[in-house]
């Protein structure tokens, strides 16, 4: 077995009413005043209240810093910054989708008081140091794993995504609680659903750093991502199916984290960057193009997760990768998202940039089974187009 490195969020906490297990980690934590991170969206649907019920209860004071947006660009992360430092906050509490928990990691960083690096000292690989306030991350949404991730990716130019990656990222504690997503708009929950399995099937395929350990989780991950995105769709009011997403999505978190996504993800980024789609409906637009391109270089691989999800699929192993490929395309299918970029407004002169924008996201091509051209690149846009 070769050698490898796992690591992951301390506590995760996961279950139907677990966000209850917030009282007891913040009187162990000793907090005294809590930032809580989250988006206009949880606040007007008072999301929120049973966070603060809790905070109330335990007679802490708090502040609310809700102007976080998709594709969080750096002024939001310093806006928010100097309100922790004005109010003398002591913990940070990350609650919605994967923008606001980025979020809520990096101001953790940058609000203690004793720290002394600035946004632009974190970026890149293990730049990122301690100390940071305490962390606690709750998903609203069963997708990007950020929970349970050292990472954090902040919008640093018009079109341009940087990513901050670093243990001193992973949270104190997660929370599971499919409370929080039971609502959950069904087309968000297609996007979302379809980003954790391709978290899960990118670590498994991951070039540099696959190992055991997050191939483990990344089948379980895919298993109940896999049997639980249609029932979801078919009733959002699902409570056991939209808590096995939340436990499916973060264990996909886990095993990107330690074994990182590769090329789906470096396709998807420019077209969030240039056309504001979400992280979540660009990896299902270019996934299984980039499936079908990477075939070659990984056929064992995805024969290997088809018979995983299907004990009783037989063939070669060219047959079994087909129908991991089509069987991947038939979760889009079911998806109802749009799938083509032509039906998206994006113009066919932007797809040489777009493919020259992707060669920039060398952190993620590097993992990719198969080594990458801009010419591929292009040709996958096209073949979305």
């Amino acid at each position: 077995m070769s050698h490898f490195q796992f690591q992951t969020v301390a506590n995760i906490i996961s279950g139907l009413g677990s966000i209850q297990e917030l009282s007891t980690i913040l009187t162990t934590q000793n907090c005294k005043k809590i930032l809580l991170v989250t988006d206009a969206g949880m606040i007007q649907h008072q999301l929120h209240r049973p966070i603060l019920k809790i905070i109330e209860q335990l007679k802490l004071d708090y502040v609310i810093y809700s102007d976080v947006q998709a594709d969080p660009v750096e002024q939001i992360i310093l806006n928010a910054v100097d309100l922790a430092k004005r109010e003398q906050v002591d913990s940070v509490i990350g609650f919605g989708g994967g923008s606001s928990m980025d979020v809520a990691k990096v101001i953790a960083i940058l609000a203690e008081p004793q720290q002394q690096q600035s946004i632009q000292d974190l970026y890149g690989v293990n730049n990122a140091k301690a100390p940071r306030l305490p962390l606690v991350l709750i998903p609203t949404t069963a997708g990007t794993g950020s929970e349970v991730t050292p990472i954090s990716i902040v919008t640093t130019g018009e079109t341009t995504k940087t990513g901050i990656v670093a243990p001193i990222l992973y949270a104190d504690a997660a929370i599971l609680d499919a409370n929080f997503i039971v609502g959950l708009p069904a087309h968000i929950t297609a996007a979302t659903g379809i980003d954790a399995m391709v978290h899960a099937i990118e670590a498994y395929t991951s070039k540099i750093k696959k190992n055991f350990y997050a191939d483990m989780l990344a089948k379980q991950a895919l298993k109940l991502l896999n049997k639980n995105l249609p029932l979801v769709l078919k009733d959002g009011a699902n409570l056991e199916a939209r808590q096995n997403m939340l436990l499916g999505s973060m264990l996909a978190g886990q095993a990107f984290a330690n074994a990182p996504v590769g090329a789906v993800h470096a396709l998807a980024y420019p077209l969030g960057g240039h056309f504001h789609l979400s992280h979540g409906h660009t990896n299902a637009l270019v996934l299984v193009e980039v499936l079908k391109f990477n075939s070659p270089h990984a056929k064992q691989l995805y024969a290997q997760l088809m018979q995983w999800l299907d004990p009783y699929s037989k063939g070669s192993t060219d047959g079994l990768c087909d129908l991991f490929i089509d069987h991947m395309q038939r979760h889009l299918d079911e998806s109802s998202l749009t799938l083509k970029l032509s039906q998206l407004n994006v113009p066919e002169n932007m797809l040489q940039r777009l493919a020259k924008d992707a060669m920039l996201q060398t952190r993620l091509l590097q993992n990719n089974p198969r080594e990458m051209s801009k010419q591929d690149a292009l040709e996958i846009y096209q073949a979305i187009y």
